[in-house]
């Protein structure tokens, strides 16, 4: 090798040495992103496209990871809460005992549209049931939308009147009908068209056997007994978290019971 060779190879290898490698592109903003896609999921909330973006540009985005909580019950309500992304429960999670679900909610749906309305604290803790995604609107940014906005007022009446009248249900149920009526009825709510097979339906479940027990203030070998007793009379099948419907009707008689004097525990 040449004097003139092996200088230019100690050169380029010198080079390569101090050279730092380039730097790495920073790591893309998973709330920016998400920010760029709330419009669309607040459209399916039932709100036209101008009040979804106009909710959009003054929305916050965040995630939760499955089992922490999105907000508790002692928390003040500054925001309306849309849930666009996973399954939450909403109920009581004591200082020293297991969590008690009260309600699911699916995305999309409001999580929490009255609170911040009142000046005061959630009503219930909120603990996500999988990884989700919500957004809230500052009701300081809320409020001059909705008085710009005439075409934002109705869906909102209507999203609260809804929870108004589920939770209306909900306590006649509590109140007035017995362990199995009140597992009929809940299963009955949630029933879809069963693919293929006209005249059934198909309930999924998307919690545990205890926290539905929770919701319908039985216990979960109760509910593992009605369930049982349902699929004896024909009208369930049973298959994991996949309930098949073999006879609507029937299950809507069984809901229809306003016996009180059976109730489960």
């Amino acid at each position: 090798m040449t004097t003139e060779t092996a200088t230019l190879a100690a050169t380029v290898a010198a080079r390569s040495v101090a050279t730092p490698a380039p730097a790495a592109a920073p790591a893309a903003d998973p709330g920016a992103a998400l920010l760029r896609r709330l419009g669309p999921r607040f459209a399916a909330l039932g709100l036209a496209p101008g009040d979804a973006q106009a909710l959009e540009r003054e929305a916050r985005a965040r995630t939760v990871a499955q089992g922490q909580l999105v907000f508790t019950r002692h928390d003040m309500a500054h925001a309306v809460v849309a849930l666009l992304q996973g399954d939450v429960a909403l109920g009581i999670a004591p200082a020293d005992g297991p969590f008690r679900p009260e309600r699911l909610v699916h995305a999309p749906a409001w999580l929490d549209l009255g609170s911040a309305w009142l000046e005061g604290t959630h009503a219930l803790d909120a603990r996500a049931l999988s990884a989700v995604t919500v957004a809230e609107v500052p009701l300081d940014a809320m409020l001059p939308i909705v008085e710009r906005r005439a075409t934002l007022v109705r869906p909102l009446m209507s999203a609260l009147a809804r929870e108004v009248r589920d939770l209306t249900l909900s306590t006649h149920e509590l109140m007035h009908k017995d362990a199995p009526a009140r597992l009929a009825a809940w299963l009955h709510q949630r029933c879809q068209p069963r693919p293929g097979w006209p005249g059934q339906c198909v309930v999924q479940l998307h919690e545990r056997k205890r926290d539905i027990a929770s919701q319908l203030a039985i216990t979960p070998e109760t509910l593992s007994r009605l369930m049982r007793s349902f699929m004896q009379q024909g009208v369930i099948e049973v298959s994991g978290y996949t309930v098949l419907v073999l006879d609507p009707p029937a299950l809507a008689r069984l809901a229809c019971d306003q016996a009180v004097d059976a109730v489960g525990g």
